[in-house]
């Protein structure tokens, strides 16, 4: 143990990670999520060449979906190497500056994931609801600009919610029941106050309830918009545009909400149970979100075809 302020703060060298230890299946979910990680890896790289190469490509709707593409890749990265590392290794020790870091890279990227989300309902929002003012609304330099303020607050957020666990003496047990360094199974590890971590963690709810709330408000307008218009066709047309994205949302959202519904009206949740189904719900939805705007967006699918027909004619 390493004391600190004069014996006042107790830290560890580290905690355990024990998430999965009496999981019967572990090795075959190991397996499945080095290939969902895979996945992730690819399909999210390969956006992000595609629209980088591509100059027609270069607008504020596909500046906001590298952005969630490379979010995906944070997200993942912060826990299935280790989770991957653990398995073949038999090493569940994480050191504790080391988790501190994968706890604030994690739940950043967990964040911005939500933003993202509202960010890509903005630019529905404003193709739809007001066509007219789009070049204004909606330029590159402001989707830039709002980017990076997503940014900027995730990480300025998270950075003073992650340093308040400094806070904290761990004098007892240092087993963490989850699938990483997670912030509340952490600091209930805490032998003194937790109260502002605790108040911190609450808060940053409101990172999926705001852009939640938003994503609702901006598909509201915008179907009070579409049944505006009096072509049928036109209607179709703008609705077509937004599946995509309604499909992101409903990945990402659903799982996590019935999680915590079945958690808090069912209190004999499996441990084991509740860590796969949270695992399942931070891991999964970075590896389809790709694969979902190659599949339904007509830019994207244009694009892949055209350079695919080029390896054909130029191997």
């Amino acid at each position: 143990m390493s004391l600190l302020n004069d014996s006042a703060i107790i830290h560890p060298p580290g905690f355990y990670v024990i998430g999965f230890l009496t999981f019967p299946y572990i090795s075959v979910y190991i397996i499945f999520l080095a290939f969902v990680y895979l996945v992730t890896v690819v399909f999210n790289v390969l956006l992000m060449c595609i629209v980088a190469l591509d100059e027609n490509l270069h607008t504020p709707k596909f500046l906001a979906v590298v952005n969630l593409a490379v979010i995906d890749v944070i997200l993942n990265t912060s826990t299935i190497p280790s989770m991957i590392k653990t398995f073949l290794f038999k090493d569940n020790f994480v050191p504790f500056n080391l988790c501190l870091v994968q706890m604030f890279v994690h739940y950043t990227s967990a964040s911005l994931e939500s933003y993202a989300l509202a960010i890509l309902a903005y630019d529905r929002l404003i193709a739809i609801c007001f066509p007219l003012k789009q070049n204004i609304l909606n330029t590159r330099p402001i989707m830039f600009c709002i980017v990076s303020l997503t940014w900027v607050y995730c990480a300025g957020l998270l950075s003073y919610s992650t340093s308040i666990m400094t806070r904290l003496s761990f004098c007892g047990s240092v087993r963490v029941f989850s699938y990483f360094c997670d912030y509340a199974p952490v600091f209930r590890l805490a032998c003194n106050d937790y109260s502002l971590q605790w108040a911190a963690a609450s808060a940053s709810m409101m990172n999926l309830f705001g852009p939640l709330t938003f994503i609702f408000l901006s598909y509201v307008s915008i179907l009070v918009t579409v049944f505006k218009m009096k072509s049928v066709s036109s209607r179709i047309k703008a609705l077509t545009t937004c599946i995509e994205h309604l499909i992101l949302v409903g990945i990402y959202y659903v799982p996590i909400f019935s999680i915590y519904i079945v958690g808090l009206f069912i209190r004999s949740v499996d441990p084991d149970q509740r860590v796969l189904s949270l695992s399942l719900a931070s891991c999964i939805p970075p590896c389809i979100n790709p694969i979902v705007y190659s599949l339904k967006t007509k830019e994207i699918k244009t694009r892949i075809v055209a350079l695919v027909w080029r390896v054909k004619i130029n191997p």
